[in-house]
């Protein structure tokens, strides 16, 4: 009978740690997101946690120098956080968005010791900036300038390519909670995401997929760099 209570105990205990556990990150899950907690983690990391400042890569507010690193100011805030939890690994699965050819992107080691909570915080601070003209990218190539823009407004009919405008607005606002801002944006950066939803390394988004496997090379530096410039 004491052996039975026992395991019965034991049982319960664990059951309860369990419940814990699931109530615990359900309610980081829920917890309102703080910005000013955000801006903290974004400018100084968190050394102890192993948490790399994003400022270092992405700049003062997210407004970034480095053309291969995107501007993140102002980006949708359920955009971030997706984004940020697709360069996680889930278990044993790898991440949803990896580098070329199938490598750990750059930003796997960055997100993996980042909480829900984390991101969530960095994301809403991110949401909540401008991004500033003088740190914002321009396009450059008046050769594809003509091309970019065709792509942009009504894509390429004869390989069923969609106008860019439709998902990410016609001045490349993007639409809020759906779609990211791609209006001065890098243009490095841009074509690199386009050539990697097109081969396949960052599958994350089907529709995206489908779209960039259908663009050439010149197709994606000509859109690239138009949306670069528009505001």
């Amino acid at each position: 009978m004491k052996r039975m209570l026992s395991r019965m105990l034991v049982a319960s205990g664990v059951l309860l740690g369990t419940c814990a556990i699931s109530v615990s990150h359900a309610a980081e899950a829920n917890a309102k997101p703080d910005a000013a907690a955000g801006e903290k983690l974004y400018v100084n990391g968190d050394t102890s946690r192993g948490v790399i400042s994003c400022a270092s890569c992405h700049g003062e507010a997210g407004n970034s120098i480095i053309p291969i690193n995107p501007n993140l100011a102002g980006q949708p805030y359920e955009y971030l956080v997706k984004q940020l939890h697709d360069f996680k690994p889930k278990g044993d699965q790898a991440p949803v968005r990896n580098g070329p050819n199938g490598a750990p992107s750059l930003m796997a080691p960055m997100a993996a010791p980042l909480t829900e909570e984390d991101i969530r915080n960095v994301a809403l601070y991110l949401s909540q900036q401008k991004l500033k003209e003088e740190t914002a990218a321009t396009a450059s190539n008046e050769d594809t300038m003509e091309r970019g823009l065709t792509i942009w407004r009504g894509g390429i009919a004869s390989r069923g390519v969609p106008a860019c405008a439709g998902c990410h607005s016609p001045n490349g606002a993007g639409i809020p909670g759906k779609y990211p801002r791609i209006a001065g944006q890098h243009p490095d950066y841009i074509a690199e995401q386009l050539r990697l939803f097109r081969s396949g390394d960052r599958h994350n988004s089907t529709e995206m997929f489908e779209i960039a496997d259908r663009m050439s090379d010149r197709d994606i530096a000509a859109v690239a760099d138009y949306a670069a410039g528009l505001r």
